[in-house]
This record gives C-alpha cells, structure tokens and sequence, in this order.
C-alpha cells in the first residue's frame, strides 16, 4: 500500500499542486484589487492623488499604474524606473499603491488604471486591473480687470483699454470687447507665457475713440474658455477716462454800445463739459472781481455740464473801453476764458478838455456850412455899404 500523509484530508501531490496554483486554504481571504476614486477634479499646480489597495493574499508580483488603455497606455508609476513627479503615499506598504502626482499639467488629464500583476515562468503578467479613476485637470481662471488711461483723454484720437485675466488652462482663450454691447474690432489677445506650463494668463488691448456722448457709455470685456460654463466680463465705464472741455460763451445785457450811468448786466456760459467739477471767476481789465452770481449747476441730456454766472455793473465814466472777462477752470486743466468791452454811447469828454458850445463832440466849429455863409454874405453887405457910402459922398461933391 502506498504512502500518504493525510493533511486536512488530502494527500501530499494533492497539497503540492494546490500550492503551485496559489490557490488559497482553509480560512484564506480572497485576493482583491481596489480603486475607490472613480472621477477626480484637479486644478494646474495641485497634487493628484490616486487611491489603490488590496486585500487577501495577492500573488506574488508588482503593482503598476497606467494611464489611459489600448496602444495609447502610458506607464505612470511602477517600483523600477524614474517618475519624477510620481510618489507612493505610503513606500514599502505591500497592501497600500496610493500615488501622488506633484505639480499637475494639463496633459494629467485622463482615465488612471492601477494594475496588478503575477510572476510566471515568462515574466509579469497582468491578472487583475481597478476601476479607473477619470482625472479632470481645469483652472480656475481669474476675474478679468479692465484698466483705462492714466488720465481723462478728450473726444478724438484712440485711447487704450486693456483686459487682463490669469488662470486658464489649455490656451484656447478668446477675448471679445463690446461698447453698449456692439462688438468691437481688437487684435488678437496674448496668452503668457508662450512657453508650455501649468496655467497661463490672458492680455488684450482695444482702441477706442471717445465722444461727447459716452458719459453714459460702458465698454465691456466678454472671455471664453473651454473650462467655463459662462463667459467671465469686467466692466468698464467711459465716463472715468473722459473729459469733454467747456464750450465758453459772454452775453451783455443790454447789447453794447451802453448810455452812461446805465447798469449792464454780462452773462457766462460755460456749456457742455464732463466731468462736473468747474469754477467760474470774472476780472476786469485782467483783476479778478469777488463779484458775479453763479446759477445752480445743470446736467445736460447727454450727461454733460453746464454752469452759468452773471455779473452786473454799472456803467461809469471810469469803466468805458474796461475789457470783462470770464474765466473758467475745468478738471485742474489750463484756465479758459471769453471777454467783452463795454463801450458807453455818449462818453464825457477827456479830463482838461471843456465844451464851449453844443456842437457834438469832434466837430470843429469852422466846418459848420451856415456859418461860413453868413460871413460871405456880411461880407457882400459890408461892401456894398462901402460902395453905395462912397457914391453917395461922391454926388454930393
């Protein structure tokens, strides 16, 4: 009779051929493989990290990871070989594959298989894959801000907005200006850095040309990008890089010439400017007066200013030919000013100088007609009374 050893009921080929195919005994624990994570998000720069473990009694062999499947599979980690960015959370660990992925780049992105395998005869082979875990690499783009002038710019020549956003990953970034919601034409908008990197920022100029009208007016910059579920804006409003300057206009009350004594009232308008801030002041004959009645400031439809002052005086000997001049000071800027003479319909005549008749003034008294008819014709008299005396006495002779 052969021999046998009896080993839990079985023989010894029988307990040898169960060890070779690692086929577990009596209260063993089935070998499993987990992957917990089936979706995680991540933004450029972050740390990934990427959950695996197993259980039971694993055949002997190596646990790597992978990313994506098919011909495109990438090895992402494995004990031998050099991943410089790739770390075990836990080294040494026989039950714990946990990885972390430092300094996270857009082209992360995709499905992380963690795979086990098993020693044989021919090398490792592959006996058992996790779930998959999808990685989502997305930024978080900034707010974008957009900066005007450094400082008021009048209606005419182009001015400079800019539109600056940071954040965004991949690069297809697009960049729209709008004024009151009508596009505007811009150049293309420049991603930095131009380089490849984790995350990059956006710049874009446009050039607009500002009117009177745009007191009111909002220029608005629209970005889109393939990680946003609505476009980011910034809004810009005109009014803080415009300035309109005053339209300057001196009225007289009456209209000049003025009979003397007579009070005369001026009139200055100061029309049409942007923004608000304005002083009118008035001098006479280049001296500033603390006189003058200035009317509450009005706003115009458009959004512009108009501010008016009055000043009344009286028309005097001393004040014919005075120059009045009204004077505006807008926005800090260079002093504008508008003036008029008063001119008096009958002056005095000039201090050492008397009138000795009626004639009006710069008339010569010899340039009279009637005057020198009447010496011609006491003349004729005179020597027709000579005549007529000397005949006379010529008879009597």
């Amino acid at each position: 009779m052969a021999p046998s050893t009896p080993v839990s009921g079985l023989s010894l080929p029988c307990l040898v051929l169960l060890l070779l195919l690692e086929i577990p005994g009596a209260g063993a624990e089935e070998f499993q493989l987990l992957q917990p994570q089936g979706a995680v998000s991540v933004s450029p720069g972050e740390t990934l990290t990427l959950i695996c473990s197993v259980t039971g009694l694993p055949p002997v062999g190596p646990v790597k990871w992978f990313k994506d499947s098919g011909s495109g599979r990438q090895l992402v980690y494995a004990d031998v070989g050099s991943f410089p960015r790739v770390t075990r959370a836990v080294s040494d660990s026989d039950t714990d594959f946990t990885i972390r992925i430092s300094d996270t780049r857009p082209e992360d992105a995709g499905i992380y298989h963690c795979v086990k395998f098993r020693m044989g005869w021919g090398g490792a082979e592959e006996i058992r894959s996790g779930a998959g875990t999808d990685v989502f690499v997305s930024a978080r783009p900034s707010a974008p801000s957009v900066s005007g002038p450094p400082s008021r710019a009048e209606p005419g020549p182009p001015v400079t907005f800019t539109c600056t956003s940071g954040g965004f990953s991949p690069t297809d970034i697009t960049v729209t200006w709008l004024k009151n919601g009508a596009k505007l034409p811009a150049p293309q908008p420049r991603v930095l850095p131009a380089n490849e990197s984790v995350s990059y920022s956006v710049s874009s100029t446009v050039g607009v040309s500002l009117t009177a009208g745009d007191t009111r007016s909002q220029l608005t910059c629209q970005i889109e990008h393939s990680t946003l579920p609505a476009p980011l804006r910034a809004t810009y409003n005109l009014s803080d890089a415009l300035r309109v300057p005053p339209r300057l206009r001196v009225d007289t009350a009456p209209a000049a010439p003025v009979a003397l004594n007579e009070s005369v009232t001026f009139t200055c308008r100061a029309e049409g400017f942007y923004p608000k801030d304005a002083r009118l002041t008035w001098l006479e004959n280049g001296n500033e007066m603390n006189l003058g009645k200035s009317s509450p400031l009005a706003e115009n439809p458009d959004g512009t200013y108009t501010l008016q002052s009055s000043l009344e005086v009286k028309a005097t000997e001393q004040r014919n030919q005075s120059v009045f001049t009204c004077r505006v000071v807008h926005d800090s800027q260079p002093p504008v000013s508008a003036s008029v003479t008063l001119r008096l319909s009958q002056p005095s005549p000039e201090p050492g100088k008397h009138a000795t008749s009626s004639t009006p003034a710069g008339q010569s008294l010899f340039s009279s007609p009637a005057l020198w008819i009447g010496l011609f014709l006491e003349k004729v008299l005179t020597a027709a009374f000579l005549l007529f005396l000397f005949l006379f006495l010529r008879s009597k002779q």
